[in-house]
């Protein structure tokens, strides 16, 4: 079994334009003649490799500790592309998923600079995805995100956003994006893995 972290680190980590980025405190430090090494730290919930909950575009949506934990861990499947991914390149993700390991159909994750369309989020939600990943730090376009997020988290798709994905090949993996448990809140941080079996 080979396991691959596909997470950035969280202190150099890439900032969605306009959020706060990650911020370190030294409270204790044993150079300095402390008895322990103590760290505090401040960050967005949606800095580095983060999911987003239905609550980051819904008032009355799932906060990400009411979202079942089953979505951020199971089977996925990685493909690679670059560029828009449009109706036809859904389509033939969960049909090459499903066709690989019906399970793996259940969490598609996207290499690449990629960008979902509106068109795109609609099968993915038509298919009911149960997670929705890629390296970018949005799902949809930078400059207008709302409508893909609106679509996706509406069917309660939970994205995950910011992930790396340099040294996987396309293929079936066993995904966990386990959030941090932060209660009430639209998205978290998470150490995203992926297993090769």
């Amino acid at each position: 079994m080979k396991i691959y972290d596909i997470s950035q680190e969280v202190f150099g980590c890439e900032v969605y334009p306009g959020d706060p980025a990650p911020q370190r405190e030294t409270l204790s430090d044993m150079k300095e003649g402390a008895l322990y090494n103590l760290t505090a730290f401040r960050m967005c919930a949606h800095n580095g490799t983060h999911v987003d909950a239905p609550y980051h575009f819904y008032h009355d949506g799932k906060t990400i500790d009411m979202v079942d934990l089953d979505k951020f861990i199971g089977y996925a499947y990685v493909f690679e592309h670059e560029g828009e991914v449009l109706k036809e390149d859904a389509e033939r993700f969960i049909k090459d998923a499903r066709n690989a390991d019906p399970r793996a159909a259940e969490r598609i994750l996207v290499k690449g600079n990629a960008t979902v369309t509106k068109e795109a989020a609609k099968v993915f939600a038509r298919e009911k995805i149960k997670l929705f990943g890629n390296e970018s730090q949005t799902v949809g376009p930078e400059d207008a995100p709302m409508e893909v997020h609106l679509i996706m988290l509406g069917a309660e798709i939970v994205l995950l956003e910011g992930i790396r994905l340099d040294a996987v090949e396309e293929g079936v993996y066993i995904l966990n994006a386990a959030p941090l448990n932060l209660g009430g809140s639209d998205g978290a941080p998470c150490r995203a893995t992926l297993m090769r079996l």
